[in-house]
């Protein structure tokens, strides 16, 4: 099963299923293409949830390429591979290590499902050579279960988005009109794997599902209709972050209302609607997380 997940001669890693010989240099929707991996960054990150930052950061590694196509996306230098450097699978797995040496409470693997095939064997070399910090994979959510099923080995976090619960808004926006339910489909298989968050004597989160959803601007309908699936796979089982930070880095002409900050009102009533579904324990945000200077720079640091 597992060749079959990560085959890069006819690639179906993910829900977009486009068939391309990435091992023969054809590019992926993702844009990756050929047997390296490309990565931007590799340094310790600050600015996670408090139970995979900790104090002493987030080892996080960023991939560049992507399978989705926001139009708001705030890492576009590396989603769209401007910016990447490329290293082979035992360079990353030196890196891993590297970040664990600097104190890094995990190993954050950053837009990784294109390099699925690559990561499980860089993770595996890894922890033959001593890496005991947990993986996690953080992702848009837009996978396939059976890539997920292929890396159960290999990962004890998954720290997933579930951006829309809406069809046309994941079309408009993302061009994936099924991202809704490829994120059902993928958001069960982690909960399958990791049914409960498990912390270790500090706080931390050793094993276990947070789910992210971003509340856009002007959209507050599909934050609700998110957040009512999402509780509908009980509440107990995962971590739920809900994230204000959504940051406007250029004109959207077709849809104006992504040019703007989220309101205050806005959030407070995905907040609320939240607390009405019994999210008691949700991870919130506090205004300061829109400002530009939480996104890192791409400068090959750690690469």
């Amino acid at each position: 099963m597992e060749e079959a997940a990560f085959s890069l001669s006819d690639c179906r890693i993910c829900p977009r299923n486009c068939s391309k010989n990435r091992a023969g240099n054809e590019r992926g929707f993702c844009l990756a293409s050929g047997e390296k991996i490309m990565l931007s960054r590799a340094a310790l990150h600050y600015y996670e949830e408090p139970c995979i930052s900790g104090t002493r950061g987030s080892g996080a590694v960023f991939f560049s390429g992507c399978n989705l196509r926001c139009i708001y996306c705030q890492n576009l230098e590396i989603s769209r591979m401007r910016i990447g450097r490329e290293v082979s699978i035992e360079r990353l797995s030196e890196i891993f290590l590297e970040l664990q040496e600097k104190g890094a409470h995990n190993i954050n693997l950053v837009t990784p499902t294109h390099y699925a095939g690559e990561i499980r064997e860089a993770v595996l070399a890894a922890r033959k050579n001593g890496l005991l910090v947990p993986t996690v994979w953080n992702t848009s959510g837009y996978e396939k279960a059976e890539t997920l099923a292929a890396l159960s080995d290999v990962i004890d976090i998954y720290l997933t988005d579930f951006k829309y619960m809406d069809g046309k808004l994941s079309a408009d926006f993302s061009q994936a009109p099924d991202y809704p339910e490829a994120a059902k489909e993928a958001l069960l298989e982690m909960l399958r794997e990791k049914p409960f968050p498990v912390y270790g004597e500090d706080g931390m989160l050793q094993s276990g599902v947070i789910v992210r959803h971003l509340v856009l601007p002007g959209h507050v309908r599909n934050t609700k209709a998110v957040l009512e699936h999402l509780a509908s796979l009980g509440k107990e089982h995962f971590i739920l972050s809900l994230m204000s930070q959504y940051t406007p880095l250029r004109e959207i002409p077709k849809f104006p209302e992504l040019g703007r900050r989220l309101t205050p009102y806005e959030y407070e009533k995905a907040v609320d609607y939240a607390l009405s579904l019994g999210f008691d324990d949700a991870l919130v945000q506090e205004g300061k997380a829109a400002e530009e200077s939480f996104i890192p720079a791409f400068d090959y640091e750690g690469v």
